[in-house]
C-alpha cells in the first residue's frame, strides 16, 4: 500500500508571499509499511502526525531508503514529548506542544523561515491584496529581539519615525524574548484607531525608549512619481507587489507627457523598500534592460535554479537612471538595484543595502496552515550572492539634513543687491533655476538629480566631439 504526498512548489519574494503554483508538484510515494514501522518504534500515535507534517520534505530527501531515515534522533523526539506530557507542571495540549516544535524547528533555521497557522496564513493572503490594519513596518526575528527592515511610507510606523535597524524590545507589556515572528506580529496588527506602546533599543541611544503607535489601515500603494522639472522625473517604490510594475510603467508615461521634450533622466528612489514579490522586481527591472540576465535563483534542489531574462522594452530608451537606496532597502529592492548595477544601466547612488538575499517559498498544508521555508538564494546578472552583504553604492552618500532655501536667504550677496546694480533684461524676473521648486527637500534627490544633470551633459558633449 502506498500513501501519496504532496508538496507542491511555489515562489515568490517578501519573505514568500507570493503564492503561484510551480508548473510541476513533485508527487513523493511512502509506503505505509514504513509508516507502521516509524509508529511501532515511536509508541506513539501523536508521532505519526509529526512525521506526516515533515514527511514531505524528509521522505522526498530520504526517498525509498529508510537505512539513513534518522530513527535514533526521532526515539529521542518521543521521549521528550513523553516526559513533558507526563511531568510538566500544567497539563498541555498535544496539538499546542507539536506546534510549539514546529516553530522551534524552523526558528533555527534562519530568520525568515516559518510557520504560518491557518489565521496566519490567511491574514497574508488578504495582506497582498490591499489593506489591512497595523502599524506598516517590515521586520524580522533577530536575537530575541524585532529589527526593523524598513518602515512603509506615510505609515504609523514611518510618522513616528522608526529606522531601519531599530530593534523593538517589547510589545505593550510583553517582552519580545520567546516569541516567534508570528506572535510579534500579530500583536503590533490590529483595530485602526488603537494604540500599542513598544520599547525600541537604537544604535545611537544610550537607553531604551518607548514610543506609542496608533494602528491604521495600511494600504499597499506601492508608487509615487512627479516630474523634479522639465526634463527629470522622479519615482518612489516602497514596496513591490504584483501590479507595481505596470504601475510604475504607467506613471513614467505619464511623466514623459508632462515633461518638455520627453524624460532626459530618472530618479528611482528604493530606499526602506523592504522587498517583495520576486516576479515583481523581475518586471521592474526588465522595464529599463533590453537584454541579458536579470536575477537567478538557486538552491539545493534542481527545479529551484531559475534564471530570468529582459526584454528588449527598455521604456526610457537608455536614458540616464540614477537608484537611490539605503540601509532599509532589501530583497526585491536589491534585485533591482543589483541588476540595473551590473548592466551598467543605472548608478546606485546612497547606503550599502540591508543584504538579504533568499527567496521564501510558501508550501499549504491540508489543514490550512503553510510552511514558509528559505528555498534558494538569488545571485545578480554578474554573479554576485548579496546574502548578508548587501549592495554596496557606486556614490555613497547618507540622507544629509537640508537646510530650508529661505531661512539664510537675508546672509546671501548677490549681483542684484549691490547698490546701482544694472536689472535683469529676462523676461523671467524670478532668478531661480528652472525646475527648482518642483525639487523636494531631500538632499539625496537634489544630489541624484545634479548627477543625473552631470550625465545627460557628458552624453550630449560626448555626442558633440563623435559628430565633429
Amino acid at each position: 500500500m502506498l500513501l501519496k504526498v504532496f508538496r507542491i512548489t511555489l515562489t515568490g519574494g517578501f519573505d514568500g508571499l507570493l503564492v503561484t503554483p510551480a508548473a510541476s508538484p513533485a508527487i513523493f510515494y511512502l509506503p505505509m509499511r514504513a509508516l507502521l514501522f516509524v509508529a511501532k518504534r515511536l509508541r506513539t500515535s501523536a508521532w505519526i502526525l509529526f512525521g506526516l507534517i515533515v514527511g514531505s520534505h524528509s521522505f522526498g530527501t530520504y526517498g525509498a531508503d529508510f537505512t539513513e531515515f534518522p530513527i535514533e534522533d526521532l526515539r529521542l523526539f518521543s521521549e521528550i514529548f513523553s516526559r513533558i506530557k507526563a511531568d510538566y507542571v500544567e497539563e498541555i495540549d498535544d496539538t499546542q506542544l507539536l506546534q510549539a516544535a514546529i516553530e522551534g524547528m524552523l526558528r533555527g533555521l534562519d530568520p525568515h523561515s516559518a510557520y504560518l497557522d491557518p489565521k496566519t496564513y490567511a491574514e497574508i493572503q488578504i495582506d497582498t491584496q490591499g489593506e489591512f490594519g497595523g502599524l506598516g513596518i517590515e521586520v524580522i526575528m533577530e536575537d530575541d529581539a524585532i529589527r526593523v527592515v524598513a518602515p512603509m511610507d506615510g505609515t504609523p510606523a514611518d510618522r513616528a519615525g522608526l529606522l531601519s535597524g531599530d530593534r523593538i524590545i517589547r510589545l505593550g507589556d510583553a517582552f519580545i524574548q520567546g516569541m516567534s515572528i508570528d506572535e510579534a506580529v500579530n500583536m503590533m496588527r490590529g483595530e485602526p484607531g488603537t494604540e500599542i506602546r513598544l520599547l525600541i533599543v537604537r544604535e545611537e541611544e544610550a537607553e531604551p525608549f518607548e514610543i506609542t503607535l496608533k494602528r491604521a489601515v495600511i494600504r499597499l500603494d506601492s508608487v509615487w512619481s512627479e516630474l523634479l522639472d522639465e526634463q527629470f522625473g522622479y519615482a518612489r517604490v516602497s514596496q513591490f507587489q504584483p501590479g507595481t510594475a505596470k504601475e510604475l510603467e504607467l506613471q513614467i508615461a505619464s511623466l514623459v507627457s508632462k515633461s518638455i521634450g520627453g524624460v532626459s533622466g530618472l530618479v528611482l528612489d528604493l530606499r526602506n523598500n523592504p522587498g517583495g514579490f520576486l516576479n515583481s522586481a523581475v518586471a521592474v527591472s526588465d522595464l529599463f534592460l533590453n537584454q541579458g540576465v536579470i536575477v537567478t535563483t538557486r538552491g539545493r534542489n534542481k527545479d529551484s535554479e531559475v534564471t530570468y531574462k529582459a526584454t528588449p522594452t527598455d521604456i526610457l530608451y537608455g536614458a540616464p537612471i540614477v537608484v537611490i537606496v539605503n540601509g532599509g532597502s532589501a530583497s526585491a529592492a536589491e534585485i533591482v538595484a543589483g541588476a540595473l548595477q551590473d548592466h551598467k544601466r543605472g548608478v546606485i547612488m546612497g547606503e550599502k543595502t540591508f543584504g538579504k538575499g533568499s527567496v521564501q517559498t510558501i508550501l499549504p498544508m491540508e489543514n490550512g496552515a503553510a510552511l514558509k521555508l528559505t528555498t534558494a538564494r538569488y545571485f545578480t546578472p554578474s554573479n554576485r550572492s548579496i546574502q548578508a552583504i548587501g549592495i554596496s553604492p557606486d556614490v555613497e552618500g547618507a540622507n544629509i539634513s537640508f537646510t530650508a532655501e529661505n531661512q539664510n536667504e537675508s546672509f546671501s550677496l548677490r549681483e542684484k543687491d549691490l547698490p546701482g546694480a544694472l536689472a535683469s533684461e529676462s523676461a523671467d524676473e524670478d532668478d531661480k533655476t528652472p525646475g527648482q521648486p518642483l525639487l523636494p527637500p531631500d538632499n539625496q534627490i537634489r544630489q541624484a538629480v545634479n548627477l543625473l544633470k552631470s550625465m545627460v551633459i557628458a552624453s550630449d558633449y560626448r555626442d558633440f566631439i563623435y559628430d565633429h
